[in-house]
């Protein structure tokens, strides 16, 4: 699905450079897919794909850690 009208970022891409180089910013998704923030209306959808593939990789690694455990 198309999340990012402007630069015609799909929900995948932005998964995909999550996944790829562990970005931590939204400016960080936009730079890795080789553009930039032009109406800015994606942003939030952005950083809620990026709360979920980091935090599924969190659970993932954290498997029986400490901090798993707290939860």
């Amino acid at each position: 699905m198309i999340i990012c009208s402007c630069n015609v970022l799909s929900d995948q891409d932005v998964r995909s450079a999550v996944e790829a180089e562990r970005t931590r910013s939204i400016s960080q998704v936009y730079g890795c897919l080789g553009c930039g923030p032009k109406c800015g209306r994606c942003a939030l959808t952005i950083r809620r794909l990026m709360d979920e593939a980091l935090g599924g990789a969190c659970a993932a690694s954290c498997n029986g850690c400490a901090r798993s455990s707290q939860s």
